[in-house]
């Protein structure tokens, strides 16, 4: 099953967040040395639906002239229940999946369909400084997992100015997706039938470029500034999910009345970001905000906090704390009610309605011997929405339509630096 993209979100986040592994980073310690391994084990694990384990590996060689070469290999095992997009209601609720296999939700639950998957993933990253003032950075990726997979590839350059205090950084990537869902790829907006004849496989492109600059504004004080551009073309709706057609005066679901989830095939994103860090005596500050907006009509700020406690020579502690809000995309719906006019799109699924996330954790950093650290991390993280929304039919006003979601985030880490 194809990671739904509210997991998907989620899990990007927390793994960014917590193996701080990007491009040109290869982890917290950066050991300069010719050779760095990093090995890190994460376990994503959301109450009562999904639960992930995730072992990464990246791989370093850093060259004499300023060069590096750098794999990332991540391997995701996911299992769990994700929610369908159906709404609650007074009733017990059957669905069948496209292998003919049934499943139901009892009264007032949220409908969840059970999954396990596997994603298997793998990055090159390669820098290479062309001249004194500029350098290169030049990667591929290739992911697969069961009914889903993707290749790309990133280019960016940047140029260090005045005196190497200022860097103007200028980058894009391509990527190529193949969607191959269990039981084909429904039409949007037709009624759930698992016999169906359907298309067995679509795609979707995506452009994506970045312009930024660095700014040493004092030798403790450094700030950044970014923007972003990313457009999406192709297939972009989520197979598995559907929406709830109900009464419009009781808000009940008949047996059976489900239609299958419509988005646009095409979207635009658009973002700045702007982080700064300031170093303490002995202790460093991090701030970061970044406020999101999309053609889909949702828009979004995140603030996160970082502060890097110096322990002592060889301990660090690192406080986090992250707060994220979005508002609903124009097509998000809770259920469509029986006999109105079908819009041109339409999803159920949360991820696109009005919600909140905050996140609060630690992380302690050990120096256990020359060239080598120990890292763990704890997190927990809540998503919460709008539970009774002013357009609730009937029933619906006496159930959670976004029942709040706690997630717990576990990680260590072990990193090497050879000589």
């Amino acid at each position: 099953m194809q990671l739904t993209s509210s997991v998907r979100g989620r899990l990007r986040a927390a793994t960014c967040s917590l193996l701080a592994v990007t491009a040109g980073t290869v982890s917290a310690a950066n050991f300069g040395t010719k050779w760095q391994v990093d090995g890190a084990s994460l376990v994503y694990a959301e109450n009562k639906r999904t639960t992930v384990f995730e072992p990464l590996l990246v791989i370093k060689r850093n060259f004499a002239d300023g060069q590096s070469l750098q794999g990332k290999f991540v391997f995701d095992a996911m299992t769990g229940a994700s929610p369908t997009g159906a709404a609650a209601t007074g009733k017990v609720q059957t669905f069948t999946t496209p292998s003919g296999q049934h499943y139901q939700s009892q009264v007032g639950e949220t409908p969840l369909r059970h999954f396990q998957d596997e994603r298997a993933s793998a990055d090159l990253d390669w820098t290479k400084p062309l001249n004194r003032r500029f350098t290169s950075e030049l990667g591929g990726h290739l992911s697969k997992e069961t009914d889903y997979a993707s290749v790309g590839a990133t280019a960016t350059f940047l140029a260090d100015l005045n005196q190497k205090l200022t860097t103007i950084s200028l980058g894009g990537g391509y990527n190529s997706d193949r969607i191959n869902p269990v039981g084909g790829v429904p039409e949007g907006l037709t009624r759930l039938d698992p016999t169906k004849p359907v298309e067995k496989t679509m795609s979707k492109k995506i452009a994506d470029g970045m312009i930024g600059v660095t700014q040493i504004l004092s030798p403790r004080w450094l700030a950044q500034l970014n923007y972003s551009y990313a457009d999406e073309n192709g297939y972009l709706t989520e197979p598995y999910k559907v929406i709830s057609v109900v009464d419009p005066t009781s808000g009940e679901t008949a047996s059976g009345d489900y239609l299958y989830e419509k988005r646009p095939d095409r979207r635009v994103r658009q973002s700045v970001f702007f982080s700064t860090a300031y170093h303490l005596n002995s202790d460093i500050l991090h701030l970061s905000y970044r406020n999101y907006w999309d053609d889909w009509g949702i828009r979004s700020n995140t603030f996160d906090i970082k502060y890097d406690v110096s322990v002592s020579d060889k301990v660090y502690l690192e406080p986090h704390w992250r707060a994220y809000h979005q508002s609903a995309a124009d097509f998000y719906v809770h259920s469509l009610p029986r006999g109105a006019l079908l819009p041109n799109y339409a999803t159920a699924d949360y991820r696109f309605g009005d919600l909140t996330t905050q996140t609060l954790g630690a992380k302690i950093g050990v120096k256990t011997a020359e060239y080598q650290e120990f890292t763990a991390r704890i997190e927990y993280m809540r998503q919460s929405g709008i539970e009774h929304p002013s357009d609730a039919i009937g029933v619906q006003q006496d159930f959670s339509m976004f029942p709040p979601i706690d997630i717990l985030i576990l990680q260590i880490g072990y990193s090497i630096g050879l000589p």
